[in-house]
């Protein structure tokens, strides 16, 4: 576990729309190198679909189809398939990551870390087990989870998604509060089948949200149970990080990067 920095900055960031959101993340990712390692929790202002960086939505989505349903659009800057953000709880991880070391390394550490935080307000949660490989074009986010991944009682409850470029790794992911993604189907150019009944966070831990899990990740990063004791300090964007995020969120409301592919 020791691949994760043992510097933490922790930002309780707010809602924003999607090409905002996704710009933050990539500027943290760009920014790795001299800062130092960000955990952001953070919400959307309205319910998003996003696609993954390399997933085929031609033929399966269109920009008519998806404001159709009445759903904006964004293409995020990891892979993964298409996924619903609207009642959940979103966070990221950026920090540097050296070549030699696997990325699938990196996401064992930081879903250990989701793992127990999520323990830490009485989830049961736990770590899917081997299962073949999902390709990116394949149906949406929770329709299965992927190996490493985290559920309950065999119901994916956390859907997460990574990239890394220029020695530093970033992965972020949706923390389901309750199960909205039937809601893609309308977004859809054909009918395809229902996925599986997620895990709901509300219906696990009614009491708990964005807070309480903030609260809990700070506790396990302090006491050093999972990873080598980490301190942390909160985290305020400066007035470059801010203005990188307003540059680069052009790049995700231009329709070339939306409908690449």
């Amino acid at each position: 576990m020791d691949v994760l920095p043992t510097r933490w900055t922790i930002w309780r960031d707010g809602a924003a729309d999607g090409a905002t959101n996704m710009a933050t993340d990539a500027v943290l990712l760009a920014r790795v190198q001299t800062e130092r390692a960000v955990w952001r929790w953070y919400a959307w202002e309205r319910p998003t679909v996003s696609f993954g960086r390399n997933e085929r939505t031609a033929g399966r989505y269109s920009a008519e189809s998806v404001a159709a349903a009445g759903l904006p659009a964004v293409r995020r800057p990891t892979g993964g398939r298409a996924l619903l953000h609207a009642r959940e709880i979103t966070y990221s991880v950026t920090c540097p990551l050296p070549p030699a070391v696997g990325w699938r390394t990196a996401y064992a550490a930081v879903n250990a870390l989701l793992v127990a935080t999520l323990r830490e307000v009485g989830v049961h949660a736990t770590l899917a087990g081997p299962a073949p490989a999902i390709q990116p074009d394949g149906p949406v986010c929770f329709e299965a989870p992927a190996e490493g991944e985290i559920t309950v009682a065999g119901q994916k409850l956390v859907g997460s998604a990574v990239w890394r470029q220029h020695g530093g790794y970033l992965q972020h992911g949706s923390i389901l509060l309750r199960d909205d993604q039937p809601a893609l189907l309308g977004a859809a150019l054909a009918p395809s089948p229902e996925a599986p009944p997620a895990a709901e966070l509300a219906a696990l831990a009614p009491d708990v949200g964005v807070t309480q899990l903030a609260d809990a990740l700070e506790a396990v990063l302090t006491r050093g149970s999972i990873t080598p004791k980490v301190t942390w300090t909160p985290y305020a964007p400066s007035a470059a990080v801010q203005e990188a995020i307003a540059l680069q969120r052009r790049h995700f409301t231009d329709p070339a990067w939306l409908w690449r592919r």
